[in-house]
């Protein structure tokens, strides 16, 4: 266990380490479609927690994995597709939000159109990126196996389709059954996936990665309704983005389906969970068991 200024510093220094990996891969900004390099940098270096990649990576040392030429592209990866995600949702056709990350949206700088194709641009290069991991293993059998966790949980049965019963449902009174299937997919997916695609990596077997696969949906729906709470009580100046977004774009949320109270008790169970499933797990990764009681009790 580490104090606090200990576990800040190493994630900042985690956080450091992926914003060097995301600019390797970046494209240069040259060419005739030199306006979309631009955009998807802009999009990508807009800075952010980083949690995803983070993640994958202490899961890949926490079963072994020590192959840097590996990981690293599916880190890169990883956030490129979070980020499309990002970049898409704030679109006017979706929530339509103007600030991300305490700046201005994508498509608030690029126009709309280089807003969609920015975030097409990320999510068709993620998968190229990825591939570079796939080129550089000596264990293709668990590179494919990685590969394809992540396009499972980038898509229509991961967070694609997590987003499409979130704006379906907008504005229609949810049940819990249907509220946690959106979280599940929507925000759960790609941390499942990114916990899946480390343990992947490194080799784990399939009841390894069942296990990891359960500890990111407890996250994921821990970060979630850590979020729903935070849009109600926090500020914009502090979150970096609109807060009582929800409201506005009338969504049923965990907090406005039980109230703060309950969603609070939640998040600690969801979070208790997750951290007893990694108790399960052979080998130890201090440091990710500090970052997962920090993302559920974040405050931005």
């Amino acid at each position: 266990m580490t104090d606090k200024k200990q576990f800040e510093e190493g994630l900042q220094e985690r956080q450091k380490d992926v914003e060097r990996v995301l600019r390797s891969y970046l494209p240069e900004k040259k060419g005739w479609q030199k306006t979309i390099f631009e955009a998807m940098e802009y999009s990508l270096m807009a800075g952010g927690k980083r949690i995803r990649p983070i993640l994958m990576k202490e899961a890949y040392i926490l079963f072994g994995g020590e192959n840097e030429k590996v990981i690293e592209p599916f880190m890169a990866a990883m956030e490129m597709v979070h980020t499309y995600s990002l970049v898409h949702d704030d679109l006017p056709a979706m929530d339509n939000d103007d600030y991300r990350r305490g700046r201005k949206t994508t498509h608030v700088v690029y126009g709309e159109d280089m807003g969609i194709l920015a975030g097409d641009a990320l999510l068709n290069y993620a998968f190229e990126t990825a591939s570079h991991g796939l080129v550089e293993t000596n264990a293709p059998e668990a590179a494919a196996r990685a590969f394809q966790i992540f396009s499972r949980k980038a898509g229509v049965y991961g967070m694609v389709g997590g987003q499409v019963v979130d704006v379906e449902r907008t504005g229609q009174p949810l049940t819990k059954e249907i509220l946690e299937f959106i979280y599940t997919l929507k925000t759960g997916a790609l941390l499942e996936s990114s916990l899946m695609v480390g343990a992947a990596l490194a080799g784990a077997g399939e009841s390894d990665l069942e296990t990891m696969e359960q500890i990111g949906r407890c996250v994921g729906m821990a970060f979630q309704i850590q979020d729903d709470i935070l849009d109600r009580t926090s500020t914009t100046q502090e979150l970096g983005k609109p807060v009582h977004s929800d409201e506005k774009n009338e969504k049923t949320t965990y907090v406005s389906l039980y109230g703060i109270e309950k969603a609070h008790k939640a998040v600690e169970e969801y979070s208790d969970r997750a951290l007893e499933l990694l108790d399960h797990i052979q080998g130890e990764n201090p440091f990710m068991r500090e970052l997962i009681g920090y993302l559920v009790n974040r405050k931005k």
